[in-house]
């Protein structure tokens, strides 16, 4: 109502028109400035054109860089949230005395200092987490347990001396096994690009000195879980997955020793020999390449599988 009122109020007292057409041409004594996104000029409001936000100049050189840098990106989580730039000129442009330069460098230098050193842990390893869940897809619930774990271990300074690389892939394979998700060691290693021995070692201390603190349950991966994931990447019909998980029960019921082998041979073993059934042809290379396993693996465990069927 107020913005309304003044319109009409510089109307009347310009004798201006409210139904004549719409200006095109400035006054004498044009004053422009930018108002709300527009060049409007101050005396007669017309407005000349519209100021595009965010063009700024790109910057090649240090010098440029300091001279144009207005702001610092925020992109951690932790620490100070701003940043003291070493520049000569303030925010409007003019140049700062001397004594001023020489305050906010200390002042800089002494806000870093208060940055403690589990700080400067965690914006190491929070990126690389985002950036090795983003890759394996994993869901939001797991990666918030993973970096649940990774808290606590940087806290308790197991890093100390170790791969950071190394406890994030482990943390992150703990919660996935916490929370039964169908991935595999080697693809978190593989992702994260780190040993498996590196991991390995990581991993044991976790389930060591962690999860009994968090009150965590590690659950080994077991074959059932994985059947269903095989099948999906094989495009087998749900039918034929299920059929897959009943024949992997009944051969546990009928005495098949599981411990000492690895779940991915027998949930492979399971989904060929399923799919063989159903007649959907599936070669053994397929199969095995996507279970990561060799063929001589897949054919051992189908043939003591299916042993114990009979």
């Amino acid at each position: 109502m107020n913005e309304q009122y003044r319109i009409k109020t510089f109307l009347k007292n310009n004798k201006i028109d409210e139904n004549s057409p719409p200006q095109t041409t400035c006054c004498n004594n044009p004053i422009v400035e930018p108002r709300d996104g527009n060049k409007v000029c101050l005396n007669c409001g017309l407005i000349f054109e519209r100021t595009f936000v965010g063009n700024e100049r790109r910057a090649y050189t240090v010098e440029e860089i300091q001279s144009r840098r207005r702001t610092e990106p925020r992109w951690r989580d932790f620490g100070p949230r701003t940043m003291l730039p070493n520049t000569k000129t303030d925010s409007k442009g003019k140049s700062i005395e001397a004594n001023k330069q020489a305050l906010f460098s200390r002042l800089s230098k002494i806000q870093n200092s208060l940055i403690s050193s589990i700080e400067r842990n965690f914006w190491e390893a929070k990126p690389k987490l985002k950036m090795l869940t983003s890759k394996l897809n994993i869901p939001e619930h797991i990666a918030e347990t993973a970096w649940k774990i990774y808290s606590i271990v940087a806290k308790k300074k197991l890093t100390m001396g170790r791969s950071i690389n190394g406890f994030i892939s482990g943390s992150l394979y703990a919660a996935i096994r916490v929370h039964d998700f169908p991935r595999l060691l080697d693809e978190v290693c593989e992702s994260s690009l780190t040993p498996r021995r590196t991991v390995h070692r990581s991993l044991a201390m976790i389930i060591r000195e962690v999860l009994p603190e968090l009150n965590l349950r590690y659950q080994p991966i077991t074959a059932e879980c994985l059947v269903f994931r095989f099948g999906n990447e094989l495009e087998l019909p749900i039918k034929i997955q299920k059929h897959a998980i009943n024949m992997l029960k009944n051969a546990s019921k009928n005495g098949l020793k599981r411990t000492g082998k690895d779940p991915k041979g027998l949930a492979a073993a399971c989904v060929y020999i399923a799919a063989k059934d159903a007649s959907i042809r599936k070669t053994q290379s397929d199969v095995a390449d996507i279970a990561k396993i060799t063929e001589v693996t897949l054919r051992s465990r189908a043939k003591q599988i299916k042993n114990k069927l009979v």
